[in-house]
């Protein structure tokens, strides 16, 4: 199967996803991509959280929480994708108000799925940085690849944000009115940013327990 207008992430194999992926057809794009990376951020956390002993709540509370955030994600990109057909669909009438009605309502509703994917990428930041520092050390590769899948959702989530507030130029509104229009929106991609920044800085703090930084370390 390799049909894009039937694949999802809830019926689909790796196989068929990645190739209707691969397809110049935007659905699945990148924003689903996305939504896919969060998932995977979201099982490592999950795996590393049950090969952790310990009976903190804290942590039975984290691995509930990642187990739920992989379905959640998955959902999210399937959702995306479907935001990305009419994104797509919009830019193609034929120029005119309806095209331009057409394309606000899209990039809106593009903007709002990345955000939501971004909001839920942000709250598995900290779950993952306490199992940096408290999982069990034997899977902090693990956790360094969950790091890279959650720093790949939110950059990803932050551009398409991005990408599609801005689209709203092409229907005729200019940066301004579109930030006064959308002040959530707007933040997220701030907020995103800041949370790129603290992955990064996460990342650095385990850099030492994943590989020695010198030979003969």
């Amino acid at each position: 199967m390799n049909d894009s207008e039937s694949v999802t992430t809830q019926i689909s194999t790796v196989e068929d996803w990645t190739l209707a992926l691969a397809e110049s057809t935007g659905s699945p794009g990148g924003g689903a991509g996305t939504g896919v990376m969060l998932a995977i951020a979201a099982s490592l956390t999950s795996m590393v959280a049950g090969y952790t002993e310990g009976g903190h709540a804290e942590l039975a509370d984290l691995h509930g929480r990642s187990r739920a955030l992989r379905e959640t994600a998955l959902h999210l990109a399937d959702e995306d994708a479907a935001a990305s057909k009419a994104f797509g669909a919009a830019f193609r009438l034929a120029p005119g108000p309806e095209r331009e009605d057409a394309i606000h309502r899209a990039s809106v509703d593009a903007a709002k799925a990345s955000a939501v994917l971004g909001e839920r990428a942000i709250e598995a930041i900290e779950d993952l940085g306490w199992l940096a520092e408290n999982g069990n050390p034997a899977l902090i590769a693990d956790v360094v690849v969950a790091f890279g899948a959650l720093r790949a959702a939110i950059a990803g989530a932050r551009t398409n944000v991005s990408f599609d507030l801005s689209s709203l130029t092409s229907a005729g509104a200019d940066l301004e009115k579109v930030r006064e229009d959308h002040p959530h929106l707007w933040e997220t991609v701030n907020r995103l940013s800041k949370a790129l920044d603290r992955i990064d800085e996460l990342t650095a703090s385990v850099d030492g327990k994943a590989a020695p930084t010198t030979a003969g370390s």
